[in-house]
């Protein structure tokens, strides 16, 4: 079984080499390791002075522009450089927890199941609340999902993260593989045509990758915002599904969590946190009707609007 790892890059740091000496490690030998660069100048200013290219003989790079870049495009063009049955999407600040990363996720890349998604746990430096999220995200107990499980799970039936996701290559090219054009959520798209034409989604709470963020409340903002226009621009998979439902539990949760913890003095600023987003997620769903200047202030991709 060949396996290919499929990493898009910008301004990588020293980090990089630890993630590459992971994958390497692990129990299931990779074939390849396809980098998609974004911007030559950094990833040159990371390897200046190193034997990069005879150390890491298995990795492939390769370089784009900041204005080439977009979420669905840049990870097709990767898959094209692929050959290998299973190929999996990471993300260069997600961290393998150990040496049994793949073989775990790949383990139910059989019978009718398109993907496989990996358990991301926050790093040592994050905060209360990105803690929480990740917990809340990602729970202990691993599933298999399918259309049966829309009425029970609703959107979360879809939900999937390219932050760590196998996928079976077969599947992918006989479903047209990510959107070509993406600000956002490629990973889930993928998912939901997946499901609708009979295949199943795995989570798998044993492959486990840290990785975390400390967003500020800004960050929220633009984050969500652009999250709303992917549902937006999607509406064969979101339009008949209520996203808000899943929103207000996780605030149920996450108050109840800070409660138990005694951390309670958080719980306004999380509040601020929760409106930021919600404001940056409604904006985002009618990006159509705002004038283009403040889209471009709301967003977190600006060079996507210019493709």
């Amino acid at each position: 079984m060949e396996i290919d790892i499929i990493i898009p890059l910008y301004k990588p740091g020293k980090e990089l080499f630890t993630l590459l000496d992971c994958l390497e490690s692990q129990t299931i030998p990779v074939s390849n390791i396809i980098l998609m660069n974004t911007e030559e100048k950094y990833f040159h200013r990371l390897v200046y002075g190193t034997d990069f290219s005879h150390k890491y003989k298995n990795v492939k790079v390769f370089h784009l522009s900041k204005r080439e870049f977009d979420h669905g495009r840049t990870r097709r063009r990767g898959v094209s450089k692929s050959s290998a049955e299973i190929f999996v999407m990471m993300t260069q600040d997600a961290m393998p927890e150990d040496e049994f990363l793949l073989e775990k996720l790949v383990e139910h890349l059989k019978d009718d199941v398109a993907v496989s998604y990996a358990r991301q746990i926050a790093g040592p430096d994050s905060d209360v609340l990105e803690q929480f999220s990740r917990r809340f995200n990602y729970p202990d107990q691993s599933c298999v999902k399918s259309g049966e499980d829309l009425e029970r799970l609703g959107i979360k039936t879809y939900f999937c993260s390219d932050v760590c996701a196998a996928y079976r290559r077969d599947i992918y090219d006989q479903l047209g593989g990510f959107v070509k054009h993406a600000i956002f959520n490629e990973d889930m798209v993928y998912a939901a045509g997946a499901v609708k034409a009979g295949y199943r989604i795995a989570y798998e709470a044993r492959a486990i990758v840290i990785h975390s963020h400390n967003y500020n409340c800004r960050q929220q903002f633009h984050r969500n915002f652009d999250m709303g226009v992917s549902q937006a621009q999607h509406p064969e998979v979101f339009a008949n599904i209520k996203t808000e439902s899943e929103g207000m539990r996780m605030i149920k949760s996450a108050v109840s969590y800070l409660r138990e913890k005694h951390l309670s003095k958080k719980i306004p600023y999380f509040y601020l946190q929760c409106f930021c987003k919600y404001a940056g997620f409604f904006l985002g769903k009618h990006y159509r009707r705002l004038p283009r200047r403040l889209v471009l202030k709301c967003t977190a991709s600006p060079d996507y609007w210019q493709a």
